[in-house]
């Protein structure tokens, strides 16, 4: 399955311009409102004007008509290059028209003394109204009339559309200008990824140090967890290195001992030398197949050892190890080894079932291997302050002072001639540091044998 991949350029911009264009969209309106609105103001203002001179040459004559004589100036303010055209008419009391264009509409609701406006079609074409009320006196009473004046919506409409054009062209220039800017600023933003990414790809195989190149904040946090990878990578590659040679090591002697025991079967002249031969290479089977479970057992370890949420489990030590003991007496008594357990109660530690079993299996195994035959063995689980103790004592030859912490290493055993791999101790002691606990050898009761001391913290 093909990956998509997109462009972060093209997105943000992408982004950038839907949003401005709604957000014009919305502005535009709004423009054209308050266009249309403060086109109305202005023209408004004029006409207000020109009813306002009309009305001023109102009089009433000697037989109390009324009489207008239209002042060209009032027509002449009306005047604009978009060639309006301008309508007016005068009306004296009600039902009486003095002059101008009978048929224009009229506007009803004006007061005394106020100006009104409104819109209309006259002769087919849209119109704007102004209508003004007034009264002419004649000494001895006051005789009403409407001054209508009215112009065509040319102009309006060109100043409407003449803001909003260029309303639209700024808002046009400005989303093209951020659009650049954007593009510019994201180039140049993104460089320090194309430098991660020459980086990482100079880089070996082999090379999974941190990445150390300067990025911004933003992608620190993906940079910080590639490293965290790249560590943990390092300490597996490690670990199966680790793992590998040992094992490489450690099983050359058993499978050369195995050929070696084949080919003395294949040349054995008689049934009985070829049943010591074969006798031997399966002791030497089983000495590899010890060291390759210890291997594996130590490999696991590792692996517990990079987990961050080992040790989350409650375990009962007194029960776990009092099974584990049970497990070993069949093996015990073949062996002629006294083999018991110490502890009641219960006893709680954090720590992995599976690893502190085979962490108190190899304490039992190391002891019936090294204490000989009517040897007495005890495992012992107690409370001691704040920690729960196992131990695993012995009283059979035990390891001479200068040797203990040298068994502690891997591969390093009590003595050249001593039997075992050299893992048991060591794994012992790894399995009780994951989870927080410590072991030390001591000397056994009287002075004699071997004592393992684990103490957990108590869980």
């Amino acid at each position: 399955m093909r990956t998509v991949v997109y462009s972060l350029r093209r997105r943000l911009l992408g982004w950038l311009l839907i949003s401005t264009a709604v957000i014009g969209v919305v502005a535009l309106t709004d423009t054209y409102r308050e266009a249309v609105k403060t086109a109305n103001v202005v023209s408004d203002r004029v006409l207000a004007g020109s009813a306002l001179a009309i009305a001023e040459r109102v009089v009433v004559a000697e037989d109390g008509s009324l009489q207008v004589d239209i002042p060209y100036v009032a027509l002449e303010m009306l005047t604009s290059a978009a060639q309006d055209r301008v309508f007016y008419r005068v009306d004296g009391p009600p039902g009486q028209f003095i002059t101008g264009y009978q048929t224009l509409p009229s506007l009803t609701g004006a007061q005394d003394q106020s100006t009104v406006f409104g819109d209309a079609v006259f002769r087919g074409e849209p119109i704007r109204i102004a209508a003004l009320r007034r009264s002419a006196s004649t000494g001895v009473n006051s005789v009403p009339f409407v001054v209508t004046v009215a112009e065509t919506t040319i102009a309006r409409r060109q100043l409407t559309q003449t803001i909003l054009l260029r309303s639209a062209l700024r808002l046009g220039l400005m989303i093209a200008g951020a659009a650049v800017i954007v593009w510019i600023a994201v180039t140049f933003s993104l460089r320090p990824l194309y430098r991660l990414g020459d980086a990482i790809a100079e880089r070996s195989p082999d090379d999974l140090h941190p990445i150390g190149e300067r990025v911004p904040s933003e992608v620190q946090g993906l940079v910080d967890t590639v490293n965290s990878f790249m560590v943990r990578l390092q300490s597996a590659l490690d670990a199966l290195r680790h793992f590998t040679g040992n094992a490489s090591h450690q099983l050359r002697t058993p499978l050369a001992i195995i050929r070696t025991q084949l080919a003395l079967a294949q040349r054995a002249g008689t049934i009985e030398a070829t049943r010591v031969a074969a006798r031997k290479a399966d002791e030497a089977v089983a000495d590899a197949e010890r060291i390759l479970a210890q291997l594996l057992l130590m490999a696991k370890i590792d692996a517990a050892a990079r987990e961050e949420a080992r040790g989350s489990e409650r375990i009962e030590l007194v029960g776990l190890a009092r099974a584990i003991t049970a497990e070993h007496v069949p093996v015990a008594g073949e062996a002629g080894i006294d083999l018991g357990f110490a502890g009641d109660g219960e006893l709680w530690i954090r720590a992995e079932p599976l690893l502190v079993g085979e962490l108190l299996k190899n304490l039992i195994g190391n002891a019936l291997l090294y204490a000989g035959r009517g040897a007495e063995i005890t495992v012992r689980v107690e409370r001691c302050d704040d920690a729960v103790v196992l131990e695993v004592e012995d009283n059979g030859p035990g390891i001479r002072p200068e040797l203990r912490k040298a068994v502690l290493k891997r591969f390093r055993r009590g003595g050249d001639e001593a039997p075992g791999t050299g893992l048991g101790l060591p794994i012992v002691e790894e399995i009780a540091a994951l989870y927080g606990g410590t072991m030390r050898l001591e000397e056994g009761e009287g002075g004699r044998g071997l004592k393992a001391v684990v103490a957990f913290p108590a869980g």
